[in-house]
């Protein structure tokens, strides 16, 4: 008997050889919604039967000891921080040690991006006690909602004066940098008027990725525990699916790579400066990310404890 499922995912290109059905399994049947907002909590909605989760969030349901949800280590969505951190076209801040002091805005304090882009500022001496945080929207276009998620302190990490856009306080000089997992509209007009905080931030992330060894894990798949329970093969079946699903992907952008003009440029540069695995999912393989993670959530105060990585995916293995 197949097992159907009905999966919330952002609409990541890599998807489409299992949304187009180019890809089959004898065990299951998916149906992926692409979804522009993540479920906020799968296990208490009836139309999923599992979707794409923040790790952060994540990580807080199992802090609180909530297990309606099996996390699979299969990061749907990994990216490096440093082209995440925006100043003014005009400012002299170069580096992220530069921005002790000063007032550094953000789209979401919990949210696994940032908090990744934090670990960041950490390495070079800039923790949460060593600049000023303001949360809030991006621009007018996105809506005012509670972006500090019970974790504002008066005096050091506070919401935005008056719900104002981030870009307009970055451009009038309230802020010295925004955070932002998203560029703004606009951004990539030369004449924006906004750039990267670091000037060559992808050697910063090549450097990053010698160092640490992995890129950074967001988001991740998880599945109801009931679903887990009665089918225990199905987490391995679907990380293989997904897996299968970025290989194809993979090999036909390298063929079909007149998509804009210097992709093919793009996918040999990444080919030399990471190996053919750096997204492989499984516990094995992203132990020490995860694991650096957790520390990460305890040493910003995001979490009470230090969790550990058998806390948050204690059906896995990472041997």
């Amino acid at each position: 008997m197949v097992l159907k499922l009905r999966l919330a995912m952002r609409d990541w290109d890599y998807l489409t050889p299992l949304v187009v059905g180019d890809l089959q399994s004898d065990r299951l049947e998916l149906e992926i919604d692409r979804v522009g907002t993540l479920v906020n909590h799968v296990g208490r909605d009836p139309a999923y039967e599992g979707a794409e989760a923040s790790f952060s969030r994540y990580s807080q349901l199992r802090l609180e000891n909530d297990t309606s949800l099996v996390g699979i280590p299969n990061f749907i969505m990994r990216g490096f921080r440093n082209r995440c951190v925006i100043t003014r076209a005009d400012s002299p801040l170069t580096r992220f040690g530069e921005l002790k002091g000063k007032r550094i805005g953000v789209t979401g304090w919990r949210d696994s991006g940032n908090t990744w882009t934090r670990a960041l500022m950490r390495r070079e001496g800039v923790g949460v006690e060593d600049a000023f945080w303001y949360a809030g929207r991006l621009t007018e276009a996105h809506p005012i909602t509670d972006r500090l998620d019970g974790f504002g302190r008066e005096g050091r990490i506070e919401a935005c004066p008056e719900e104002r856009p981030m870009v307009d306080l970055l451009r009038e000089g309230f802020l010295d940098a925004v955070c932002t997992p998203f560029m703004p509209d606009g951004f990539f007009d030369p004449a924006s008027g906004l750039r990267q905080l670091q000037p060559d931030y992808r050697a910063a992330e090549e450097a990053y990725f010698r160092d640490v060894g992995y890129v950074p894990g967001m988001h991740l798949v998880t599945l109801k525990a009931d679903i887990v329970a009665q089918n225990p093969w199905v987490a391995d079946e679907l990380s293989r699916l997904l897996a299968a699903s970025q290989e194809m992907w993979l090999s036909k952008r390298r063929k079909y790579a007149d998509t804009t003009p210097w992709m093919f440029d793009e996918l040999a540069r990444t080919a030399r400066a990471l190996p053919e695995d750096w997204n492989r999912s499984g516990l094995p393989a992203n132990a020490r990310m995860i694991d650096d993670f957790c520390e990460e959530l305890f040493a910003q105060g995001l979490s009470a404890r230090r969790i550990t990585v058998d806390d948050l995916f204690p059906n896995f293995s990472a041997h």
